[in-house]
C-alpha cells in the first residue's frame, strides 16, 4: 500500500496518518522559501542594487535549506513526479543566473529571470495535481499583465471588446483568489484589508469595461497593479 493510500485508509479509521508530517513539514519549508522569493522579486524590479544582492542571497539561504533536505528525498506529494529533481535544478539555475545578473548590476534582466521561477514552480504544482493560493494568484497576475499590454492608444470597438472580455476573465480569477486564502492569510486581519482593496480596483475595471469610457478604462487599468502587488508581496 502507498503512502497516499494508507493516508486515506487511516482517515477512515480516524486515525491520523504519519503522512501529514512529512506534507506539512515540506509545504511550511516551501513558504519561506516562496516568501523569499517574493521579496526578491520585488527588490529586483525597484531599481535597489543593495536590496536586491541582500533579498537574493536570503532566497539562496532559504533554496539550499529546501534542497539539500528535499532534493533527493522529495516530499510524499511529490515522490511520483519524474520532473522533481529537473524542477529543482532548474529553479537553483535560474536563481544563479539572477544573482550574476544582480551582481553585474542589471536588474531588470534578474527581475526577468527571476520570474522564471515562478513558472517552474507552478508547472510543478499542475502536473501533480496541487493548486496553492500562490498559484491562483499568479494565474490572475498573468491575466493583469495581458491587460497591461494592451494598447491603449487605439482604443476602438475591437480594443473595447477585448477589454470588457478580459474584465470578465480578471473578474473570476480575482474571486478564485479571494475565495479560498491561505491559512496565514485567513487569519490576519491585513490579508481583509488587501483583499478588499484588489477586489475594489477590479469592480472598477469591469464597470470602466462595460461602459466602454476611455477615462474609465484608463483609469481603473492603471490602478490594477498596486493592490494585486501588495497583497502578493505579503501573501502570495
Amino acid at each position: 500500500m502507498n503512502r497516499i493510500l494508507a493516508a486515506v485508509f487511516l482517515l477512515s479509521l480516524g486515525v491520523a496518518p504519519v503522512l501529514a508530517g512529512p506534507v506539512t513539514d515540506f509545504d511550511d519549508a516551501y513558504d519561506v522559501a516562496y516568501a523569499s522569493y517574493r521579496t526578491a522579486l520585488f527588490a529586483t524590479n525597484s531599481g535597489d542594487a543593495d536590496k536586491s544582492d541582500g533579498a537574493l542571497k536570503q532566497l539562496d539561504s532559504t533554496w539550499k535549506g529546501l534542497t539539500a533536505k528535499y532534493l533527493a528525498s522529495p516530499p510524499p506529494q511529490f515522490e511520483a513526479d519524474p520532473l522533481w529533481g529537473q524542477t529543482i535544478q532548474e529553479v537553483t539555475s535560474l536563481l544563479d543566473q539572477a544573482m550574476t545578473q544582480t551582481a553585474a548590476g542589471d536588474l531588470p534582466t534578474a527581475h526577468s529571470t527571476l520570474e522564471g521561477i515562478r513558472d517552474a514552480l507552478g508547472s510543478l504544482h499542475a502536473r501533480n495535481h496541487i493548486e496553492t493560493f500562490s498559484d491562483r494568484m499568479n494565474a490572475y497576475h498573468a491575466a493583469m499583465e495581458t491587460i497591461l499590454e494592451i494598447d491603449m492608444t487605439k482604443l476602438n470597438t475591437a480594443t473595447r471588446q477585448t477589454l470588457l472580455e478580459h474584465s470578465a476573465v480578471l473578474a473570476y480569477l480575482a474571486a478564485d483568489v479571494l475565495a479560498a486564502p491561505s491559512a496565514a492569510a485567513n487569519a490576519s486581519p491585513e490579508f481583509m484589508a488587501l483583499a478588499a482593496r484588489l477586489q475594489a480596483s477590479v469592480d472598477q475595471f469591469v464597470t470602466a469595461a462595460r461602459l466602454g469610457d476611455e477615462a474609465a478604462l484608463l483609469s481603473s487599468i492603471g490602478a490594477l497593479k498596486a493592490p494585486y502587488s501588495k497583497l502578493f508581496l505579503k501573501f502570495g
